[in-house]
Order: structure tokens, then C-alpha cells, then sequence
């Protein structure tokens, strides 16, 4: 596993790199996000649809579990925060081995149903504009594609 670890100093510069990553994604590429409440993960989310083509509004899917969105390929992101007590399958596979990408908040709480191929991103809180980034690539792809957007 590979780790890479990038700081931003503004909302402008996560979602922009955001973007680049979204960009970048193919179908089927799993990214999950951990990180204290805001430290960031929606707005790492909405840059990452840019880059993909969403043009809806993103917004945390926290009550919801899941939402979907259209862009030049499938994205769905996840907050799965809710089911931390909970063992249920909600059809996971289908959207890890789907056509689309897939973004996982609190991926902890379903670690048994996430696939081996995807990339780790933690984001800790520095102060009210810097955030760090700790991308963890567990494959080839993911560490070609930190590299070109990180490096």
C-alpha cells in the first residue's frame, strides 16, 4: 500500500484537486472518506463531481444513506454513518462492481463489504481553512493516479 499526504489551505484548492482526481476516475473505482464532522468530506465530494460531470447540487447523503447522481459516468456517494450498528447488506456489490464510481463516508462501519482495489482518503482538521489529506492507494491505478494529481 502507497500513501500519499497533500495539504490544503481552502475550500477552492480541495475542490479543485477534487476535480482533477474526478476527472481521472473510471468505472468501478472505489474511493472511501474518513475524517471528523467538518473536516471536509462534502466538500472533497462536490469537487470530485465537478470532475466527473455532475451538474446537480452534492450535498451529505447523511439521512439517506446513499445518492445517486448522473454525470459522464454513474457517481454515488455513501454516508453510511447511520448503519454503525448494523450488519445489513444493502446491496453494496452493485454499486462496488457497477459501472460508476462509488464515494464511501464512515467506509469503517461497512469494512467487510468494501472491495481490496480502492484508495483510502483521511482528511484531518487543521484550523478553519488548512486540511491534510493521507491518500492510501491499495493498487496500481490508485497510486498512478495519486501520483499524477499529487505530485
Amino acid at each position: 500500500m502507497t500513501t500519499f499526504e497533500w495539504k490544503s489551505s481552502s475550500t477552492e484548492e480541495t475542490q479543485q484537486m477534487a476535480e482533477s482526481l474526478g476527472q481521472r476516475l473510471q468505472p468501478g473505482d472505489v474511493l472511501t472518506l474518513e475524517g471528523d464532522l467538518g473536516a471536509g468530506k462534502t466538500t472533497f465530494t462536490k469537487g470530485l463531481g465537478r470532475g466527473l460531470g455532475v451538474k446537480r447540487t452534492i450535498n451529505s447523503p447523511t439521512f439517506t444513506i446513499m445518492k445517486e447522481y448522473q454525470g459522464r459516468i454513474p457517481f454515488c456517494h455513501m454516508d453510511v454513518y447511520r448503519l454503525e450498528e448494523s450488519d445489513e447488506d444493502l446491496g453494496f456489490d452493485e454499486y462496488f462492481e457497477g459501472d460508476g464510481v462509488t464515494v464511501v463516508e464512515w467506509a469503517q462501519f461497512i469494512e467487510e463489504f468494501l472491495p481490496d482495489e480502492r484508495l483510502d482518503i483521511t482528511i484531518r482538521y487543521l484550523d478553519d481553512s488548512t486540511r491534510v489529506f493521507t491518500f492510501e492507494s491499495s493498487s496500481e491505478h490508485f497510486e498512478a493516479l495519486c501520483k499524477e494529481i499529487l505530485v
